[in-house]
This record gives C-alpha cells, sequence and structure tokens, in this order.
C-alpha cells in the first residue's frame, strides 16, 4: 500500500474552482469487471470524473479536470501500454498538470496516479492490490486509508457494494471538506459501454441516494442488461418472453430490501 499527498493553503476562489472529490478505481478479481466510484461537493460529479471501457481501463480526472486525458489514456490501454507510461504521457505537455488529479488503472488491476502540487489541500492518492483511490479538497489524509479499508472489509459483498462501501468509509471519516453533493457509480464488465452507471447529481445525501438506485437496478435492469447486444452476444436476447421470465426469476423486487 502507498500513501501520498500534500497539504496546502487555498483561497475560497480557488476551493470554488475545484472538483471536491474523492474517488475509487477497481478491478473485481473475480469478475475481471472494472468499475469506478465517486463522491464530491460538486454538481454531477459523474459526468466529469469517471471513466470506465470494459477489459480496457478505467480512469478518473479530478480536482481542476481535464476530460481531454480520456481519449488518448483509452487508447493507450488499448496498445498495452503501462499506466505509468500513459500517465506520463498525459500530464508531460499539460501547462495545467500541477492543478490536476488524475488516477487510472488497467485491465489487470495495475495503476497510476498524479497529484498536482497546485490540487487543493488536503490532496492526495493511495493503493492496494487492483485498487486505485485519490482525492482533494479532503478533510484530511485519513479519508483515502479508510477508503480503502471499507473495499477490503466488504469482500464478501458484490463489487458494486465494495466500491460504495468505499466511499461511505471515507465519508464517514471527513470526506470531502466542503460537504456532499453528488455521487456516481460505474461498472464495466466486457462491453465498451457499462453493466452499470448511476448517479445522485445533486443530492443533500448522496451516498444514500445511489445506493438505492443500485437497489432499483437490481429489480429489472440488471437482469435486462444481461441480455443486450454486446462482446458475447452479437445481437443480445431477441426474444422478449425469455427476457420477462429471467427478470421474474431473477430480478430482485424493492420490498425485498
Amino acid at each position: 500500500m502507498r500513501h501520498e499527498g500534500h497539504p496546502k493553503a487555498c483561497s475560497d476562489a480557488q476551493e470554488g474552482a475545484n472538483t471536491l472529490t474523492f474517488s475509487i478505481l477497481a478491478r473485481d478479481p473475480t469478475t475481471g469487471a472494472l468499475g469506478a466510484a465517486v463522491a464530491s461537493r460538486f454538481f454531477a460529479v459523474g459526468a466529469i470524473c469517471l471513466h470506465v471501457e470494459g477489459r480496457v481501463g478505467a480512469m478518473s480526472v479530478q480536482a481542476f479536470p481535464n476530460p481531454m486525458y480520456v481519449r488518448p489514456g483509452m487508447d493507450g490501454f488499448r496498445g498495452q501500454q503501462s499506466p505509468d507510461l500513459i500517465l506520463s504521457g498525459l500530464i508531460a505537455p499539460d501547462i495545467g498538470r500541477e492543478m490536476r488529479q488524475v488516477h487510472l488503472l488497467d485491465r489487470n488491476g495495475i495503476g497510476a496516479r498524479h497529484t498536482g502540487a497546485e490540487c487543493v489541500a488536503w490532496a492526495g492518492h493511495d493503493a492496494a492490490d487492483g485498487v486505485s483511490v485519490a482525492g482533494n479538497m479532503l478533510a484530511g489524509p485519513q479519508v483515502l486509508p479508510a477508503m480503502l479499508r471499507g473495499y477490503a472489509e466488504a469482500a464478501d459483498k458484490p463489487f458494486p457494494e465494495r466500491l460504495m462501501a468505499a466511499l461511505e468509509a471515507g465519508e464517514q471519516v471527513g470526506g470531502d471538506k466542503r460537504g456532499k453533493q453528488s455521487a456516481a457509480l460505474k461498472i464495466c464488465l466486457d462491453d465498451p459501454y457499462p453493466d452499470l452507471d448511476i448517479r445522485a447529481d445533486d443530492s443533500i445525501d448522496p451516498l444514500t441516494e445511489l445506493r438505492r438506485l443500485y437497489r432499483v437496478s437490481l429489480e429489472r435492469y440488471a437482469v435486462f442488461r444481461r441480455h443486450m447486444p454486446g462482446t458475447t452476444s452479437t445481437w443480445g436476447t431477441l426474444d422478449r418472453a425469455i427476457v420477462e421470465a429471467d427478470i421474474l426469476s431473477h430480478g430482485k423486487p424493492l420490498k425485498n430490501f
């Protein structure tokens, strides 16, 4: 496990310009799925930060984010470049790199991280096997280790719940020092589009709302998603009766929670 970060004084104006964010990227060792989850005192943080593609890689761009990292970053993954090489190629030409925070994880769970020296305190990153966490404008250095513990302690839970447990653990020890507003979760297994992609864009309790959306997804969506076209099924299931029967057999209505 590695832990890196730095404190830095900042003005309110500087704080307002940053995505006040903590996030986790992980590879599910059982299925090989890649997942990402994020929470922030920032509107619709998932729309900017999280980028995941099945069997390719996962990224989160944060702080004073540069979403233009995403296309070359994913291209690097497809070209089987190392995460360190990809990261250095992204930040080296960026004149704003010291204001950026970015971390990435490849299909094998190997990661790389960058926290610029001008990211707002507390800012830093950490990692464990197959897991990467990063955050800026946090309550303190305790947030990231708490996220790693939360993820590890939920090892017997489904992958989405492990990612949410990491966010909840970070929030419990302070999380984003400005408060909370939005959260998001994205998981991809085999396809370029997600198996699960949920967001609480503007909520007084975004992590609770994220869990509610996850429970709703289990009712029908999670089963229906398995019948859609993808790399393992060119056209998907075209018989509606088969899909509906599977939903009746394996869906989890909310009354069960």
